[in-house]
């Protein structure tokens, strides 16, 4: 999912000031005792608190595998959860140390905001959805349809440049909050409703009746999606960065949350790197040398914590696609512990 840019004059200046307040963000969270971790208000699959106040889905999990790096606990982690218009200002103030939360990497976001993507943890793309009943199986056939979309976010950017492209008309329906766009769709204020394709997944169980909505095949942007944390802070970067290509490592060289205790005693040098029994990476980012058997422990590899929030074991039911590993087709790739 996408975000509302802010403008250029206040993103310079947060670039040019936040070098160094973000400065030694480690040690800060050491210092507090969790991690505050900036996350989507409800998106089902990937983040979403149930009704006793407890988050699950993919971002959180990503969150809780940070929390068990640093401190052996995944659940020393607060999270808060933050609009399109509100995350990137918390993240830049210092309200939240890292946000997780279906964001897409564009230049202008890592150049002018004072900001960092520190990996991509979901290859995504924008779609459509749209009621069965509406007789339709291509976008190419919404030319004159009304669209929901939330303003303000490269979605609606991304809407007006492929109906350009493909000179149809169409009447966008905008709202600020992505909740109010959902309802708007969901009560038949329009005739689809836009944003990416794994947001539609989720969304399309939270219709009144799902199984009248479908998902058109085109995908119409690159919407590489992962964790944001503020520039000038190199370890805290690292940190963010190598616990998502630990979860990856971890799936390529068959390490789970089952047997990751058994495979300590691997032969296997990369495994015993990755897993702290060889040299002292873990340190050398300012962790214990055992981070990664935590993270496992904690949340599973990247394959597991996938399937169980939104691959074909979850409600969402969605393939792993480019998110496959790149032993697989796919494009995700742990850089190698060496």
């Amino acid at each position: 999912m996408k975000s509302t840019s802010l403008p250029l004059a206040l993103g310079v200046l947060f670039a040019l000031g936040m070098g160094a307040a973000g400065a030694a963000t480690l040690d800060d969270v050491k210092g507090k005792g969790f991690v505050q971790c900036g996350s989507n208000t409800s998106l089902p699959g990937f983040a979403s608190p149930d009704n006793a106040g407890e988050w699950t889905g993919f971002d959180v999990d990503y969150c809780r595998a940070v929390a068990a790096a640093i401190f052996g606990d995944p659940t020393k982690v607060k999270f808060t959860p933050l609009s399109a218009k509100e995350r990137f200002t918390a993240l830049q103030s210092g309200e939240v140390d890292v946000l997780i939360r279906n964001t897409t990497w564009t230049m202008s976001r890592d150049t002018s905001l004072g900001l960092k993507f520190a990996g991509v943890n979901y290859y995504d793309g924008q779609g459509f959805m749209v009621r069965k009943d509406l007789g339709v199986s291509s976008a190419l056939e919404l030319s004159g349809a009304s669209i929901c979309v939330q303003t303000g976010t490269t979605t609606e950017l991304n809407l007006a440049d492929y109906f350009r492209a493909n000179k149809m008309d169409y009447n966008p329906v905008v709202f600020e909050k992505i909740e109010e766009t959902n309802s708007a769709y969901d009560s038949g204020r329009c005739d689809s409703l836009t944003t990416d394709a794994s947001g539609l997944y989720s969304t399309r169980l939270t219709m009144k009746t799902p199984d009248d909505h479908i998902v058109l095949p085109e995908i119409i942007s690159k919407e590489p999606l992962g964790p944001v944390v503020r520039q000038g802070d190199d370890q805290w970067f690292n940190v963010v960065k190598w616990t998502h290509y630990a979860l990856l490592n971890a799936e390529e060289l068959g390490i789970t949350q089952a047997n990751v205790e058994e495979m300590k005693n691997s032969d296997n040098p990369e495994i015993k790197r990755l897993l702290g029994v060889d040299g002292t990476f873990g340190e050398a980012v300012g962790l214990p040398n055992d981070w990664v058997v935590a993270i496992v422990k904690a949340v599973g590899n990247y394959g597991e914590l996938f399937e169980r929030n939104v691959g074909e074991g979850s409600p969402l039911n969605i393939e792993r696609g480019l998110n496959a590993q790149w032993t697989d087709g796919g494009l995700q790739y742990g850089m190698p512990v060496r």
